[in-house]
């Protein structure tokens, strides 16, 4: 049996030489973390990171917490030769949205893992953080 039409996800995907469509995640916008009944988009996060001078790059996910339900946590990545406190970037965050969505955890690293297109990986992210 044959299924005739599309279902528009807006996810990005990928097809094979053989026409199978393989799906490649969700978009940073459509990702959602729910932190003690709070909806917290990991792209408005990663966007109050990236407006402070000392970021790079920036990468926003939700990891297991048993009080929450899900914690959010930002991988960093800074200019060179530039120094950042895991507190002030919270409370950076904090200071430009909603306080309920800074990170609990700020978490910095030379360099963030790219995909082929140069966007942060964030699958490859959230497999190291666990």
């Amino acid at each position: 049996m044959a299924i005739i039409g599309w279902h528009h996800t807006g996810d990005p995907g990928r097809f094979d030489e053989d026409g199978y469509l393989y799906y490649a995640g969700r978009k940073p916008e459509k990702e959602l973390i729910k932190s003690g009944g709070e909806n917290v988009y990991p792209a408005e996060v990663e966007r109050a990171i990236l407006d402070l001078p000392e970021v790079t790059a920036a990468c926003v996910i939700g990891v297991s917490d048993q009080k929450y339900g899900k914690s959010v946590i930002s991988v960093v990545e800074l200019e060179p030769g530039k120094e950042l406190g895991a507190e002030a970037a919270a409370q950076a965050v904090a200071d430009r949205i909603a306080s309920v969505k800074k990170p609990r955890l700020v978490d910095f690293v030379e360099a963030l893992p790219c995909t082929d297109s140069g966007e942060v990986d964030r699958e490859q992210v959230r497999a190291s953080r666990g």
